[in-house]
């Protein structure tokens, strides 16, 4: 069911593909590169690097593997065999040709100083995430577009169509988001099992994975806190470099993102370390063991959910945009907290932050007040998601919205 899903970022591939030599997919295991690749590529031959003879050949003989497998050639889990990136290079230097290769990782091969090789100027890297709710609804919309319009019109209304609760649990990975909730631990189980077991043994030869779910687990019960490493450290017994390696893998299979914080020159002292997410909410919530009933039970665990949730959504939105507006937290050292902030390349700030009540009441937009006099001509408008279905107005530009605006078309 998952080839079926319409995927913003294909028409981005597309483009690339018309004018770059080579082009490359990367994101999370099981979020649809592969499919994707193969939507785009028909006409090309299509290899992967799960297949043991093409991966010897690449490993052992990488020259040898463009002389084999000829352009136009898409190559899957790339990131098995850094050995080609060097050979790919002279490649296309020989003979350049846009949308000669189409190559799609597991792993960010950006981050790997083996595979730090550069492609400059040869190579275009579209991200992929997980689907984002308006691509599992087959629906059309334009989120990023639409809250920086000028010409801003908000219903008086937004019905909700599926339970918040149900979505956050679903997350936006192709395959356990269409399954039953009954299936979904088998398949995350499997997942995670998978990553440490092959992805990030392929990527580093280090001691002590079993240490890497335990940490997993820890950040999934603190995504939205500010990174401490020395915390971290502390509590986990683990030596501050060796953590920092472990976080950096996390991050190179596409488990963690990071928000970074957002300050000005002159204002109040804000803090300075991003916000650890993990990369979906259904995954989160399958290493926090939570279910529909203890979500609805327990405010903490639904309040940190949702926050995980809503910045897996902003996120997968930001990829695909043609601006790719900044995506940030606001922090100060005193806890004031605006959840999340959107910059336009113009510098326009769009303030989110997140209510759990089913209505709204007047002091829910006091930080958003506070970030307007902080930010000054910058602020261009402000939202408070919350869980009931009326569009309000809080104030000059300031609105309290449905959690269904996200993605309502």
């Amino acid at each position: 069911m998952a080839e079926l899903l319409r995927r913003r970022a294909e028409q981005v591939v597309r483009d690339a593909l018309e004018d770059t030599p080579v082009v490359l997919i990367h994101g999370p295991r099981q979020c649809g590169k592969s499919t994707l690749a193969q939507m785009v590529g028909q006409g090309r031959r299509f290899v992967t690097l799960d297949d043991p003879e093409p991966l010897h050949l690449a490993k052992t003989r990488p020259a040898e593997f463009f002389q084999t497998y000829k352009a136009p050639l898409s190559v899957d889990e790339v990131q098995r065999a850094p050995e080609l990136f060097l050979a790919l290079k002279a490649q296309v230097d020989r003979q350049r040709e846009p949308g000669s290769y189409l190559l799609t990782g597991s792993a960010n091969v950006l981050l790997l100083p083996k595979m730090a090789d550069s492609l400059a100027g040869r190579m275009e890297v579209v991200d992929l995430t997980p689907l984002t709710q308006s691509e599992l609804a087959h629906q059309e919309s334009r989120l990023l577009d639409k809250i920086f319009d000028a010409d801003l019109e908000l219903p008086d209304k937004i019905l909700t169509t599926i339970p918040l609760v149900d979505r956050i649990l679903a997350g936006g990975f192709p395959e356990p988001a269409l399954r039953k909730p009954t299936r979904r631990r088998a398949w995350f189980d499997a997942y995670v099992r998978t990553l440490m077991e092959r992805d990030v043994r392929d990527l580093a030869n280090i001691d002590g994975l079993t240490q890497l779910p335990r940490l997993l687990s820890l950040l999934a019960g603190r995504a939205g806190e500010p990174l401490n490493i020395s915390g971290l450290s502390r509590e986990l017994n683990i030596p501050h470099t060796t953590l920092t390696r472990y976080i950096d893998l996390l991050r190179s299979v596409f488990l963690l993102q990071l928000i970074p914080s957002w300050s000005v020159e002159e204002g109040p002292q804000m803090a300075k370390s991003p916000k650890v997410f993990l990369v979906d909410s259904g995954l989160q919530a399958e290493l926090l063991r939570t279910d529909a009933k203890r979500l609805v039970e327990d405010g903490e665990r639904l309040t940190l959910l949702t926050k995980g949730f809503v910045a897996n959504e902003l996120a997968r939105w930001r990829v695909t945009h043609e601006e790719r507006p900044g995506l940030m937290h606001l922090r100060t050292i005193k806890h004031k907290e605006i959840d999340f902030i959107l910059e336009s390349r113009d510098g326009r700030l769009i303030g989110i932050d997140l209510s759990l009540g089913l209505t709204v009441h007047p002091d829910d937009s006091e930080g958003l007040e506070w970030l307007r006099e902080v930010a000054g001509d910058r602020f261009f408008r402000g939202f408070v998601l919350y869980r009931g279905e009326e569009v309000r107005p809080l104030g000059r530009d300031l609105w309290a919205v449905p959690y269904d605006f996200l993605w309502a078309s």
